[in-house]
């Protein structure tokens, strides 16, 4: 049962469509896009600094492309476009898409002297296009995990991972949540085919073998779906994306607060196994760490936090 009182849900729910946040769209690595932000949201702008802007091609990882793409000049990437500071839509979604991942993967295609075609797509449906051939890469904020990499290859650009947030003033969780059992008895909204969908699932028993209530949880396509349910009072808590969480907390409209890091987890693009794209990618990163470009991208973003010293492809997932 929601530990909110009759009176608390329906304060905020008559007050959810003017306190959404500015995070248009979908929930980082969980929905589709939709290209339209719920009713009373306000998008954020883009920073105005373009650090992309000075990348040039660097033959000796274009070099690594194979041949036909290097030819072609182009790879498809199927993306999730979700909410701020990894990839979103500041001016619509009939314009460009921002954000964090949005630069790296411009950044590496100059690198590698190519064009990206991006297309959107919902996050759950990526990773298994990718061993189709629709795809060549994804990105998406996709955590490099043990299950995962059975059928993915990875190149690894950032370290971000599990994270929570409840609505601000709420007290029941405290300042941080360390161990899933403090979730006994609440409910829990996060995006559909996540880590968070996973390790929430994998872990939903732990309650009921210490004597406790279980936590329920509730799957959303959408990120502002998700938030307004935690408004309104019909979640206590959302598990998403550090970084996401966090950049959303700093938002006033949110109205929300950021319960601190549960799991860090390597994110990176992704690839179907065995894919020849990786050494490329992987020294195209390389490259924006080592020429400064990539701690410009990071700072631009506020994600400073999630810096990695070194691409690397299929890392063993953090325990």
């Amino acid at each position: 049962m929601n530990r909110r009182t009759s009176r608390t849900r329906l304060r905020l729910a008559a007050t959810a469509l003017t306190l959404l946040p500015v995070l248009a769209l979908t929930a980082c690595g969980s929905g589709e896009p939709s290209g339209t932000a719920a009713a009373g949201t306000q998008v954020s702008a883009a920073p105005s600094d373009n650090p992309v802007a000075a990348v040039r091609t660097v033959e000796s990882a274009a070099a690594l492309l194979p041949a036909d793409v290097r030819a072609s000049g182009t790879l498809r990437v199927g993306s999730s476009i979700g909410f701020p500071p990894g990839a979103y839509y500041p001016d619509g979604s009939d314009k460009p898409p921002a954000g964090q991942d949005i630069d790296i993967a411009d950044a590496v295609a100059k690198v590698l002297g190519i064009e990206l075609q991006r297309q959107d797509a919902s996050f759950e449906t990526i990773l298994p296009a990718l061993g189709s051939g629709k795809y060549d890469v994804g990105t998406g904020n996709f955590g490099v995990t043990g299950e995962r990499l059975k059928t993915v290859d990875f190149v690894t650009y950032i370290n971000d991972g599990q994270g929570f947030a409840v609505a601000k003033g709420d007290k029941a969780l405290g300042k941080r949540v360390t161990d899933l059992l403090q979730l006994c008895g609440l409910t829990i909204g996060t995006g559909a085919g996540t880590t968070f969908e996973a390790t929430l699932a994998a872990r939903k028993d732990q309650c009921a073998e210490v004597g406790r209530k279980p936590y329920d949880v509730k799957v959303y396509a959408e990120n502002a779906a998700t938030l307004t349910a935690l408004q309104q009072g019909r979640i206590d808590v959302i598990m998403s994306t550090i970084n996401g969480l966090r950049y959303q907390a700093a938002q006033p409209a949110s109205r929300t607060t950021f319960l601190g890091e549960f799991h860090r987890l390597d994110v990176g693009f992704a690839f179907k196994k065995g894919s020849p794209l990786t050494k490329a990618f992987q020294a195209a990163v390389n490259e924006l760490i080592g020429n400064g470009t990539y701690a410009r991208i990071l700072k631009k973003w506020g994600t400073d936090a999630s810096a990695i010293g070194t691409s690397r492809i299929n890392p063993p997932e953090h325990t």
